[in-house]
């Protein structure tokens, strides 16, 4: 929603390189459609900045695989699946997916598709968790043994 967010392939690796340029060890990505900024998994467009980052940084490349709460997980993991980057994010649950309450903070949206995004983003499955266990279900302090299964 911030109107900073890259959108294209080169917004999207210019500031990647910018955030390298700066100290940053690892740059966490996301493909956005470039006409209307929606949330996408399309590998062509990883295909876009991928190259361009790992050729003109050292930074350690993680692809989500959040994407989208309507897109089914086959599609979220395809970039990691195709570009085996050294670190992909995993969402498990729908709670990373509950952003219904950004609706109280946003009043303008600068595309079509941002409100009912929100809006039909899961909320019962949010609301059932508390906030402590939200913040450790994503710590793994055991070794990865398997890509699907690490914890």
């Amino acid at each position: 929603m911030s109107p900073y967010l890259p959108v294209t392939p080169d917004q999207i690796a210019q500031s990647a390189l910018e955030a390298a340029e700066a100290g940053a060890a690892i740059v966490h990505l996301h493909a956005r459609d470039p006409q209307t900024g929606r949330p996408t998994q399309d590998p062509a467009l990883y295909a876009q900045f991928l190259p361009r980052i790992k050729a003109a940084s050292d930074v350690v490349i993680n692809i989500t695989t959040g994407g989208s709460p309507v897109l089914p997980v086959s599609e979220r993991m395809l970039p990691a699946t195709t570009f085996k980057p050294e670190v992909a994010s995993l969402t498990m649950g729908s709670l990373h997916f509950g952003l219904y309450e950004l609706l109280e903070r946003f009043k303008e949206f600068k595309h079509d598709w941002e409100r009912p995004y929100l809006e039909g983003s899961p909320a019962t499955t949010t609301a059932r968790v508390s906030r402590s266990s939200a913040t450790t279900s994503g710590i793994c302090t055991r070794p990865r043994t398997s890509w699907t299964r690490a914890c």
